[in-house]
Formats: C-alpha cells, structure tokens, sequence
C-alpha cells in the first residue's frame, strides 16, 4: 500500500513537473546575459512607415504598403540600424487573422532582406483610446500623432472580466512566430497606464495603474504558456526606478521581463541617471524609446553612451510622414502652421534625404555603416 501510495505521489509530482514545463517562466540572468551576448549592438528605430497613420493603417490589406516599406527600411539599414520596433494591433486579429500574418511574413522578408530584426509590440497604452477598423481619419494638420490608437480599446482596458478577450491574439501571434529567426524580442505592451494627458485624457479610466498591471500580469501569463524562444519585456517609462521608490507596476515589469527595456525623452543627464540606475538588474537594457531634440536627448549625446555601455537603442521615428511626430507634443495644445525648424523626432524627410546630414553621418560613424569598423 505504501509503495502504491509512493508511485501515486511521484506520478502527480512528474504530472506538475512536465506541466510547469510546458509554461515558460522568466529567463535567468545568465539566459538573458547569453542571449545578448550574440547580438551585435542594437541600434534601430521605431518604426511606421510614413504611409500610415497608425498600427491600424499600417497593417491593413487595403492600406498595406510594401514598396514604402522596403525603401524606408532600406535608409534604416543605410545608416547602420540593425532593428526596429514595430507595433500590432489586437482589432487586427479579430479581423483577419490568417491575413495578417501573411502581411507580417512579408514585412518580416523585407526586413530579413535588409539584415534588420524586429521587435514587435502587441499591446500598446498610448493616444486615441477608441481605435477602430476600416479607413482611418486623416493626420489633423501639425499635431504630433494625431491619428495613433491604443490597443485594446479603452472599454477592454477599463473591465477586467474582458481581458481575457485578448489571450487568443497574445497566444496567436507569439506561436505562430516563437522560433522566427527574424523576431528579436517581444515588446507586450507599450506604456501601460499612459494616461495620455492633455489629449485624450478625459477618457482614461479610474484606477488605471490597477488596471493597467492586472492586463500586464494576464500578458506575460499568456506569452509564458507559448514559451517563445525570444525573450520577453514590458518596458519601464515613467516614475522613479530607484530600487525603494518603484511603483507597483514598474516593479512588476522589471522583474518579469526578460531583456530589461525602458523608455526616456528627458534631458540627457536625466536619461543617463535613469539610465544607470538600471544597472542594478543583472540583465541586457534596451532603451526602447528616445530622442527628443528640443529637450537635448540626441543622437549626439545619447548614442555614444549607450554604445560605451553597450545599451541597444531605438530611437523613435525614422521618416517623417503621417504621423507628423517631427512636431512635439505640446502641438495637441498650441497651433503650429509649418513644420517646427528643430524637429522633435524623426531622421529622414518624405523624399529621403536626412533632417540633418551631420546627424547621419555620426550615427554611421557609431554603427560603423560609414565602413570604419
């Protein structure tokens, strides 16, 4: 009996065991330190083809635009990027699966042929909260991403007992894609709680933040079960990040992401303080996010600081277009009539040819595209 009662325990012990295998779970520094350790150093940019307003726009069949997109990653590979980060869109899921990922396999061949990866973002906080399917408005006039959509919908965001509406788009893209040579990483979910203040900031939701880490907890639950063999992040934005001063949902994501990823728009000291106090975690940082000039967070400053400490880097924005983000922010509040002389974000103009020619000729310079490494 007691041998019965023996064999008993150990097969529910192997039946957890080999369940608990099937769940991924948080990489090991040493996972993570090994991973990165065969990339080259990361330098890329976000990237919307300037076709498109938004996530919507971009990956649509009607709207879809390989022949904008092979030129314009073609000037990201020209100035020595060697990713991009590139957001989806739940809504494009629900509306035709099999078609989109037919149109993210021929994004991902143009990128493969230009030796550029590419870190996709599933879910995102930021801008209109109400996106919605079919055509999408036109750029309002000078103002800064005017037209750009949150995924999910704010009525998702704002019910718990809908978040599971989601799992099958999360799951879905990451097992259709989770050996894919040409997918650096996964971004789950850009800027959660964002509340997008000044713009749409009457419909953020009560208890946000709350909100915000209950989806992120439901999402890396979901990425686990697929066990992708990229890793896994959601991004640190906003807030303190010094070890006794995190928020919630900031500790939440620095401790279950993979690659630690980040964002900053501030002034280059305010980045580089932000920035090494990352350090503490024992794992690859990736600063998804940056590159404001009026604010003096440039490719000039930043870029050779996170080469000396071999941080990847996306800056955002690469070819001005539809989503007019070579404006700032403050153009939801005050009425720009042409483009402002200092750009904001973005690096080359609508025709190709670079803002600023010495901006590029460094950036080449740094990622050796200029042939001197």
């Amino acid at each position: 009996m007691k041998k019965q009662f023996f064999s008993i325990l150990l097969c529910l012990a192997l039946g957890q065991t080999l369940l608990g295998a099937a769940e991924g779970t948080v990489w090991s520094a040493q996972k993570a330190q090994i991973w990165y350790a065969k990339q080259p150093w990361l330098v890329g940019c976000n990237f919307t083809p300037s076709t498109a307003i938004n996530q919507l726009e971009m990956w649509q069949a009607e709207t879809f635009d390989p022949e904008t997109i092979d030129r314009e990653l073609k000037l990201a590979a020209g100035i020595g990027m060697n990713f991009v980060r590139v957001y989806l869109h739940d809504l494009l899921w629900q509306q035709d699966s099999n078609g989109m990922i037919h149109r993210i396999d021929e994004f991902l061949s143009i990128a493969d042929k230009h030796r550029i990866k590419v870190m996709f973002v599933l879910l995102d906080g930021c801008w209109d909260p109400h996106p919605k399917l079919g055509k999408q408005r036109e750029p309002k006039p000078h103002v800064h991403n005017s037209g750009w959509v949150q995924s999910p919908h704010v009525e998702i965001l704002k019910s718990p007992q809908r978040h599971p509406e989601l799992a099958d788009y999360v799951r879905g893209i990451l097992a259709e894609y989770k050996n894919d040579p040409r997918v650096l990483l996964w971004d789950l979910y850009n800027e959660p709680a964002n509340r997008n203040v000044r713009s749409y900031i009457q419909f953020a939701p009560d208890k946000i933040e709350d909100l915000a880490l209950a989806l992120c907890r439901r999402v890396f639950q979901w990425a686990r079960q697929v066990d992708p063999s990229q890793p896994l992040s959601i991004g640190v934005w906003q807030g303190d990040w010094d070890e006794g001063k995190l928020s919630e949902l900031n500790r939440f994501c620095l401790e279950n992401s993979d690659i630690i990823t980040f964002h900053n728009y501030t002034s280059f000291i305010t980045l580089k303080k932000k920035t090494l106090s990352l350090l503490r975690y024992p794992r690859p940082l990736i600063c998804t996010e940056y590159m404001s000039r009026p604010t003096g967070n440039t490719f000039f400053a930043a870029l050779p600081f996170f080469k000396e400490y071999r941080i990847g880097a996306a800056n955002w924005g690469l070819v001005a277009g539809k989503t007019q983000t070579q404006y700032p922010w403050d153009s939801w509040q005050q009425e720009y009539t042409a483009e402002p002389d200092l750009w904001f974000h973005e690096i080359f103009r609508n025709d190709g040819r670079p803002y600023d020619q010495n901006e590029t000729e460094f950036i080449k310079t740094l990622t050796g595209a200029d042939g001197s490494l």
